[in-house]
């Protein structure tokens, strides 16, 4: 009922009775036939306004008169709501104040049931000597352990983080303790995907890390997301959500040297152009491999860490570079020139009665691609001017332009 009250309820038959009564003073009861004859209202009409304009506090009883009976003056809609609202947001008042103290309470529950991990963990590592591995599923509890193990961190963090642009707020949040730890002397490694040096946020606190003193690399590929602190407590992702803690001695050491390896493989992140241009190549030469192998585009997109759409266009691009008019033939086509790497290429022999290979497209002179992957020189620079090639081969001779064209395609 009391979200019945809070809608809008005031009607054109309301209003009109409302407007009235600011006019002309108290209505009456016996005035009532007359407030409806000048808003052309019908006294039923006018009698229901009445109710709704005292169920909103609009009306206001008055003392009566013996001569006109009951009667209703106008207040203003500030004093109707203040009336009206003041039970229903002193009762929402009471609910917030509640929900405030039924939060407070869970969280210090939380944080009563944090303060035990130490205990647990020491527990454990008495249990286990040799170390251990525990599962958190809760996602708090993960980032508070995170927090503070990092923040305890004393010589050396290694992360490993896939994808292409982190979060902004994330970053926003654990740039200041990132900070704090490059200014107390502990070295950070960081490892991303080629595809964040392509992010303006991700690069913009890639670069403030890099000026503390932090190194960071990218590889096309990387680990799944891993934080290595001191060598002697890793968290990994858990498959069902979560994190994994792993103290055991023996897949740190494997975890590190997987890291180590990858990070010897890695590429430095620098900017400027021509370090863009070498990790674009990279990239496509890693989409090259993948589709080789016959992954298909979203696989490679989900392993990149780039998007479909992007990697569709790289795609596009190399079968273009190729010379290739389907996947498949990508493929074929890259198992050759990955068998002929290092082979001695003879020099081309001019051969008698043969036109000399022009430097241009023979359609509008542009500068010709490189040589396709089966070392077929190319005569044009686009698809297009090949489709103009092929149909003016196909016109009659007549009707053929008079500049010659060259033998072969």
């Amino acid at each position: 009922m009391a979200d019945e009250a809070l809608r809008p309820v005031l009607g054109e038959h309301a209003r009109d009775l409302y407007r009235w009564a600011l006019l002309n003073g108290p209505l009456a009861e016996s005035a009532v036939a007359r407030a409806a004859d000048e808003t052309s209202l019908t006294e039923a009409q006018c009698r229901d306004a009445i109710e709704t304009l005292n169920a909103t506090r609009l009306l206001k009883p008055v003392a009566p008169e013996p001569a006109t009976g009951p009667a209703w003056q106008a207040q203003s809609p500030q004093a109707a709501g203040a009336q009206l609202l003041s039970e229903r947001e002193s009762a929402l008042r009471h609910q917030e104040a509640q929900l405030r103290r039924e939060r407070e309470q869970v969280q210090s529950l939380r944080e009563e049931f944090v303060g035990l991990m130490p205990l647990y963990h020491q527990g454990r590592q008495l249990a286990h000597p040799h170390g251990a591995i525990d599962l958190l599923s809760d996602k708090f509890a993960v980032r508070a352990m995170l927090v503070d193990a990092v923040g305890a961190c004393r010589s050396e963090l290694l992360v490993s983080k896939p994808g292409g642009a982190f979060p902004p707020g994330s970053m926003h949040e654990a740039l200041p303790r990132d900070l704090e730890l490059l200014a107390s002397g502990v070295r950070m490694r960081n490892l991303y995907q080629h595809v964040t040096r392509f992010d303006q946020a991700t690069r913009a606190n890639a670069e403030q890390l890099i000026a503390a003193g932090a190194e960071i690399r990218t590889l096309t590929d990387v680990l799944p997301q891993m934080i290595i602190i001191d060598g002697e407590l890793a968290f990994l992702p858990a498959a069902g959500g979560g994190a994994l803690l792993v103290r055991e001695p023996s897949l740190l050491a494997f975890l590190i040297s997987t890291y180590e390896r990858d990070w010897e493989n890695a590429t430095p992140f620098t900017l400027g152009p021509q370090a863009a241009r070498d990790v674009s190549e990279d990239l496509k030469q890693n989409i090259q491999l993948l589709l080789s192998n016959g992954l298909k585009d979203e696989a490679i997109a989900r392993r990149l860490g780039i998007s479909l759409r992007t990697c569709r266009r790289h795609v596009s691009e190399l079968l273009e570079s190729l010379g290739a008019s389907s996947r498949f033939q990508a493929g074929v086509f890259t198992e050759r020139l990955s068998a002929t790497v290092g082979a001695v290429v003879p020099e081309a022999v001019p051969v008698a009665g043969r036109p000399e290979p022009q430097a241009g497209c023979t359609q509008c002179g542009s500068p010709l691609p490189p040589a396709s992957a089966t070392g077929r020189r190319r005569l044009h620079c686009s698809p297009r001017c090949r489709a103009r090639a092929h149909r003016a081969r196909r016109r009659p001779a007549a009707q053929a332009p008079s500049a010659t064209e060259p033998a072969g395609t």
